[in-house]
């Protein structure tokens, strides 16, 4: 049973997961740790259609616990300061602009905006999942989405009309 939900859920898992910790490598660690834990908490789960629920919530609170530490924050980069990036497409430079400025937020603020809008939770699934009040999210939101609006500035308005290839 626990095979089935991480063969069906496991790519939505990682989406998450992803818009996380914005990087790949790390989403993947954090998905397997998150599905470890899931694994583990498995026999003690009493409703087992509530187990993607469970596994986003140990997602987001694995991933704040991991911002905590010292090192997260020290990663290697692929890009060098002075390499020219007008060569991308613009969507995908808008992209990694977006996520970039997604990353930058606090992890309780990046965690409601990724739930709200990528994952398109309502408020209560939010709350639940990151164990706060509804009030908490929709404080957490809006001051996340006014940081974004404040660096994005003109680029905020495209990315908020909705382009999912930016989004995705």
């Amino acid at each position: 049973m626990f095979s089935e939900f991480v063969a069906n859920r496991s790519h939505a898992l990682l989406r998450t997961a992803y818009l996380m910790v914005g990087d790949h490598q790390l989403a993947q660690d954090l998905l397997q740790e998150a599905l470890i834990k899931t694994f583990m908490a498995w026999p003690r789960l009493r409703d087992h259609e509530r187990v993607e629920a469970y596994a986003r919530r140990t997602i987001v609170t694995t991933s704040i616990s991991w911002r905590r530490r010292r090192s997260f924050h020290e990663r290697p980069s692929d890009l060098l300061p002075d390499a020219s990036t007008t060569d991308q497409v613009d969507s995908l430079a808008t992209h990694q602009v977006v996520i970039g400025h997604l990353r930058g937020l606090p992890p309780r603020q990046r965690a409601a905006i990724v739930l709200r809008y990528y994952e398109d939770l309502s408020v209560a699934q939010t709350a639940e999942l990151m164990g706060c009040s509804p009030g908490a999210v929709k404080s957490h939101v809006s001051i996340g989405l006014a940081k974004l609006r404040e660096r994005l500035g003109p680029a905020f308005d495209l990315v908020a009309s909705g382009d999912e290839e930016v989004l995705s």
